[in-house]
Parts: C-alpha cells; sequence; structure tokens
C-alpha cells in the first residue's frame, strides 16, 4: 500500500505535468495522484503532487500565490506567446528599448489587472480546452479575468531580452505578461523561459528531483497542512468524536490558537492530521476527514 502524502517535484524542461504524474503513479504503486496547478513543457519548477489521502489537500494549494523566473524576448510576438509558438507580425530590433521605457511599461502590468489568458491556456471554452481549438485553427478570444501582480522587477537586461521575477496571484499567466509587456512597448514579445519557484510556502529549493528516490521527499500531510493553517492538538476524546463525525467542543480554544477564523488543521494523539476543521463558539465542525493510519513519512505540525 502506498503512502498518503504531498510531494514537491522540480519539474525539467520537456516533460508535461501529466508526464511527472504518470511516473509518480509508479513510483507510489498507486492511481490516485493529483496536481495543484500545472506548469507548460516548456516550463520548470516546482509541481506539487498530492497521493492518495491527500490529494483532499490540493483543493487549499491551488489557489496559493506564486513566484516565477522568467526570460522575455522582445522584437516579435508569437501565437502562443512564447518560443514554441510561430512569429506574428514584424520583427523590430528591440535592443535600443530603454530601462526606462521598460520600467514604464511594466508599471500598469502590476498590481490588480485584468489580463487576457493566451490562446493556448488549458481554459475551458464550451467545454473543451482552448488549446485545442487554437490548434485546430479556431479563431476565439478569451474572456480577460483579474488577477493580481504583487511584483513584476526587472534581475537582469540584455539587448532585446529580460530576465524577470514575477509574484503574482494563482491564474496569472506569465506568458501573457510577456506579451503585453512587448505590446506596451511597441515591439512585441514572448517567454523564451520560465521556472516556478515558489507556491504559498513551499521552495522549489526544497523539492525533490524525479527520480527514483524521489518518495524519499514524502511529506506527511500533518506536516503540510501546518504550514498552510493553524493547527491544534486534539486531546483524545476530542479525536475520537472528530473521527466519529460528531461535533466536539475544543476547550479553552482562545488559548489553543492564535486565529481561529480559517480552516485548523487537527492533530491528532498520534501526531497525524485527523482533519480540517472550522470552529463556530468553540465547536468543531469537520471541513475534510483524513485517515487515521498510512501516514508514515515527514515531520507532524
Amino acid at each position: 500500500m502506498s503512502t498518503s502524502g504531498i510531494l514537491l517535484v522540480d519539474k525539467p524542461s520537456g516533460i508535461t505535468s501529466h508526464d511527472v504524474v504518470s511516473r509518480v503513479r509508479k513510483l507510489a504503486d498507486t492511481r490516485k495522484v493529483g496536481h495543484a496547478g500545472t506548469l507548460d513543457p516548456m516550463a520548470t519548477g516546482l509541481l506539487i503532487l498530492g497521493i492518495d489521502a491527500s490529494t483532499r489537500l490540493l483543493t487549499y494549494l491551488v489557489g496559493l500565490d506564486k513566484e516565477y523566473l522568467a526570460t522575455i524576448r522582445l522584437g516579435f510576438a508569437t501565437t502562443t506567446d512564447d518560443a514554441e509558438g510561430e512569429p506574428v507580425g514584424p520583427t523590430v530590433d528591440a535592443s535600443g528599448v530603454s530601462a526606462e521605457a521598460i520600467r514604464d511599461a511594466i508599471l500598469p502590468l502590476t498590481g490588480a489587472i485584468s489580463q487576457t489568458p493566451s490562446s493556448v491556456s488549458a481554459i475551458k471554452v464550451d467545454g473543451r480546452r482552448s488549446y485545442d481549438r487554437a490548434r485546430q485553427g479556431e479563431e476565439f478570444t478569451l474572456a480577460a479575468r483579474e488577477v493580481i501582480v504583487s511584483a513584476f522587477d526587472v534581475i537582469a537586461e540584455r539587448p532585446g531580452e529580460l530576465d524577470v521575477r514575477i509574484e503574482c496571484s494563482s491564474g496569472t499567466y506569465v506568458r501573457a505578461l510577456a506579451r503585453d509587456l512587448g505590446a506596451a512597448l511597441g515591439v512585441g514579445g514572448h517567454l523564451t523561459a520560465l521556472r516556478r519557484t515558489r507556491v504559498g510556502p513551499f521552495h522549489v529549493g526544497d523539492a525533490g528531483i524525479l527520480g527514483d528516490t524521489l518518495m524519499e521527499s514524502l511529506r506527511s500531510p500533518a506536516a503540510v497542512a501546518g504550514e498552510l493553517f493553524e493547527t491544534v492538538r486534539l486531546t483524545e476524546p476530542e479525536e475520537r468524536d472528530l473521527t466519529q463525525g460528531k461535533r466536539p467542543r475544543l476547550a479553552n480554544l482562545e488559548t489553543r490558537l492564535a486565529d481561529s477564523s480559517g480552516p485548523i488543521a487537527a492533530i491528532g494523539q498520534n501526531g497525524n492530521l485527523t482533519g480540517l476543521i472550522s470552529t463556530s463558539a468553540g465547536v468543531a465542525r469537520v471541513l475534510v476527514n483524513f485517515p487515521t493510519t498510512n501516514e508514515k513519512r515527514g515531520e507532524s505540525a
């Protein structure tokens, strides 16, 4: 039997996120493997996977903010807004674009913005992925969406090329930022490299490499939940009541929690994650239950 847990994987370039999931299914000897947001084949970096019961945590990971390192090529746009697409429009010499002009063009792309996703995104249009429609030559425009770009920093400049660091809300398309930056500068632009370095509190530096030893880095549900939420250590009667579907009153809750407004990770007597709960007037209600066995790796919260 495989072990429930969360894997941080440093995805290499040239493979899909589904390829990574397929490999982990074999390593973990289970079909129940999910992810908390894909990366394009070209992209590298942090991919978060859930195994068995821990897939229940992925809902709480998908919406976390993210950080990326990216390279933007100025001079022409492409059909996919990245290096895998065909050039669109004229190719111009962007080597003379000034740092001041770049800063001025980045400013409107920072903060709360309305962004039109790339046509080759995974967004569904009438039940079909937009990238499938685009590859078949269909003409369509995706609806703009509100996203937050909290940081858009140029960390290196070369003639016609920029290395940038971006912090953004979930649902932001970095390739669309590259496209829109090029358009604002009047020279066109597209993404040539992308690396996801952070998802919420989780960093790519702590991720494992896809290979036979990857499962050794499996994190327990309790460890991951402890990084996302407030935790409360249950007494034996509280744990028993929760696992039996009851709503126990958690005594002295104000001294056990700094903040009880959001989901709370309920930790059982053996250090495992019993469930995610909410509280009202000290009474616990289960949001997500977790098995009380089969957690073997990682530190408890």
